[in-house]
Formats: structure tokens, sequence, C-alpha cells
């Protein structure tokens, strides 16, 4: 890869790599309940989305959230409440539930029938990169038509996943200087 960041913020240089700003957009366009896990309504609302049905309790298990029924009824009659550590599970539970149920939805919306979705990269923070190692890098837009790999890989939890698909099959696309786009302050795109 040309201009592979072995070594990023040696200088100054601030940012995020742009498969996990990307995997924050996806985050935000699939919603869900904003109300923190810590109160009762947040808590509420996410076991009722995770034992609505049969599959959404086999997905649960399967995203790490294995307690009984029977304590499961008591969180859910208000008798007792989650430890810390079960309220992180049933937080992470409901993200990974959620991100399946919505992965096909989010990839038809992105597609858009082979039209793509329009994607705006911000470059690296440099303002605290001294004046002479400082980089030309600029805003950047490009349309983005293949995003059944990065979708997957978000849906599956897969960062190493999404990050080999943002920087095997999108950024390329930019042309010979892509590696500068590897870490980014944002990336934004709307479906």
């Amino acid at each position: 890869m040309p201009e592979k960041n072995l070594d990023f913020g040696k200088f100054g240089a601030r940012g995020i790599r742009g498969s996990e700003a990307v995997a924050r957009k996806l985050d935000e366009l699939a919603g869900g309940i904003t109300t923190p896990v810590t109160a009762r309504r947040g808590l509420m609302a996410r076991l009722h989305y995770l034992t609505r049905s049969g599959k959404s309790r086999q997905a649960a298990r399967g995203a790490g959230l294995t307690v009984t029924e029977r304590t499961l009824k008591a969180w859910l009659e208000g008798k007792r409440r989650p430890a810390r550590a079960n309220l992180e599970r049933i937080d992470a539970a409901y993200r990974a539930v959620r991100r399946q149920n919505v992965a096909r939805h989010l990839l038809a919306r992105l597609n858009r029938d082979g039209r793509g979705t329009r994607v705006e990269i911000h470059p690296l923070n440099q303002s605290q990169v001294p004046r002479p190692l400082q980089r030309v890098v600029e805003y950047r837009s490009m349309n983005v038509r293949r995003w059944d790999k990065i979708v997957s890989a978000w849906a599956a939890g897969d960062h190493q996943g999404l990050d080999a698909a943002w920087t095997a099959d999108v950024l390329p696309d930019l042309g010979s200087q892509w590696g500068q786009y590897e870490y980014v302050t944002n990336v934004g795109f709307a479906a």
C-alpha cells in the first residue's frame, strides 16, 4: 500500500482510521435506542428488543447475553436490576442484533441499485505537526458503488474485515495518493 502509516501520530497528526469513521457513520444511520442502558427506560427498551421473538433471543445469546430465562424475566418485571457487567453485555448484544437486523436494508440504501452513495472524506488534522513535516492533504469526495463487503463486515463486528474492505476496495479509487486517507478526521455520507 502506498504511504502506509506505520507510526501514525509521531509528529502530532490527529485522526482516526477511515474504516472506524465509516463504522461510526453506519452506526448512526442504523439508528436505535438513544437512552443509555443505565437508565431504566433504556434498559427496558433494549431488553424488549432482545426478547420480542425467539430469533431475537437466539441472536442475543449469540452476541454474548447468556443469562437464564428466570433472570431475564426478573429484569423485565423490574424485580431485579442487572449488574454493571450485565448492563454492558445487554448493550453490546443490542448493538450486535440491531446491526444484523438493519444491515440488509442499509445495504440496499447505500448501493441504490448500482448508483452508489456519495462519500466525503475529511483529511487528518495536521495543526500540531511542524510546518516542514506537513503533507498537502485535501478534502475529497467520491462515489462508492460497492458497499457489500463493508456493510457485511460492519454487521458482523469484524473491524479488520471492515478496514480491509475500506482500504482495498474504496480508497484506491482516490488515485495514486490514496494512502494519505488511511487516517481521517471524518467520513460523511447519507443514505
